[in-house]
């Protein structure tokens, strides 16, 4: 069993994003559902019977959505890491979370739902603490100007080429 589980907050489209979010990660899968009863309802606003929390599983990692009204959105404090071992899995990763999302700078992107994601390579990490401070500053100026990472571009900066 998980120890710790993050909560997604949406105003009514947990089960959308769920089902969304399984689309795109290979190894994922919807989990429970909850419905809203009769006093949860009531303290709640919500339908009786329509979707309260939908438990999803991404790459091994649990999440519950929760359909919770329009009080509390997403924001930038806290992301989502994605990390990709290739060019062409960055590429899948940012074509399909930021379909009808936001493009935003260093890998970062919002989804449609306004959930912040990072698409990042483990191979820039380690370029990124390499002893040379040379070299990790080149990667770092780098990353700083692109958007989606380019890890062609990544390499030639740590080389300096």
């Amino acid at each position: 069993m998980q120890k710790i589980t993050p909560c997604l907050w949406f105003d009514d489209q947990a089960e959308e994003a769920a089902a969304f979010y399984t689309s795109i990660f290979k190894h994922s899968k919807i989990g429970p559902i909850t419905r809203y009863g009769e006093a949860s309802a009531e303290t709640s606003g919500r339908p009786k019977g329509s979707v309260m929390t939908v438990t999803f599983e991404i790459e091994g990692q649990e999440f519950v959505a929760l359909n919770g009204g329009p009080l509390f959105k997403f924001s930038e404090a806290v992301s989502l890491m994605v990390k990709c071992d290739t060019q062409q899995e960055i590429d899948e990763m940012w074509e399909k979370l930021s379909q009808g999302g936001e493009e935003g700078p260093c890998g970062w992107l919002k989804d449609k739902y306004g959930l912040s994601w990072q698409i990042v390579s483990p191979v820039w990490d380690e370029m990124l603490r390499d002893k040379d401070p040379v070299k990790s500053e080149r990667v770092m100026q780098a990353i700083l100007l692109m958007s989606k990472p380019d890890l062609k571009t990544i390499k030639r900066a740590y080389d300096g080429t």
